[in-house]
């Protein structure tokens, strides 16, 4: 799936948070969205989704304005993975994932034998599958977060937008949740993502996104973008960018 953004201004009833915002994110490509906090990167996410209306400009799923689009449309193309989820509510892991095919359900559906078959099969595929009838209040953050994925999903979207899906991770489940964007993106599916390490975008993207006080200061390919200057002007602090062997590389904050 494509998606679009045009000219976009984007806030709250009220207060415009960003503006002239545009890129595309072609079928298939990860794009990491870099900024500081209060930077505007949860706030163009839930314009995104159809969650804030825009205050200017467009937005399209394979060229399909998102305005014309209902809820039920916009939720059976975008999954959508927040920052984090408490997990108030002892529903099992398999019963939470199942919660990702309300978009394909009836108003007064339940999940048949295809829909938990589906989630049992996004589970295994997230090597969380053991987990299925464990309480998601008793997983750990990580397993947690894999289950957030595993319910995005199951809405079988064409885009999956992840905000911070690795924070409060320790580092192996980090790393277990960029392998999987890796995964996602190689299967086709469109991703976008916010993160605060820049390492991540050299890992998992192919475009990063610098985004301050709601507006593009830099957009390209991680290694072109990502540079002791543009970090200094994103978050105010000295950071080295070091080469790693095979193309790679690396940020190490420049401590005094």
């Amino acid at each position: 799936m494509t998606l679009q953004v045009q000219d976009l201004a984007f806030g709250f009833p009220g207060h415009t948070v960003g503006r002239e915002v545009s890129f595309s994110l072609a079928a298939g490509e990860a794009m990491c969205v870099l900024g500081p906090n209060g930077g505007g990167k949860t706030t163009l996410f839930r314009t995104i989704l159809g969650l804030l209306e825009p205050h200017g400009g467009s937005i399209a799923l394979d060229g399909v304005p998102l305005a014309s689009l209902s809820r039920s449309q916009i939720a059976r193309r975008i999954g959508y993975v927040p920052q984090g989820h408490s997990g108030y509510f002892a529903f099992t892991v398999l019963d939470f994932v199942l919660m990702g095919r309300t978009a394909h359900l009836g108003a007064f559906s339940v999940p048949g034998r295809k829909d938990r078959e589906l989630a049992a099969s996004v589970l295994e595929s997230l090597g969380i599958g053991h987990l299925s009838h464990q309480p998601v209040t008793q997983i750990s953050g990580g397993e947690r977060q894999l289950a957030l994925v595993a319910r995005a999903l199951a809405q079988e979207p064409g885009l999956l937008v992840l905000d911070e899906p690795t924070a409060s991770l320790d580092f192996g489940n980090q790393v277990r949740v960029l392998q999987k964007i890796l995964a996602l993106a190689a299967s086709g599916i469109s991703i976008l993502f916010a993160t605060h390490d820049p390492d991540h975008a050299f890992l998992t993207s192919q475009r990063a996104l610098l985004l301050a006080e709601g507006r593009v200061l830099e957009i390209g390919a991680p290694a072109d973008v990502i540079r002791p200057d543009s970090l200094q002007r994103l978050y105010g602090v000295s950071v080295e960018v070091l080469p790693l062997a095979g193309g790679r590389h690396t940020c190490l904050p420049a401590l005094q």
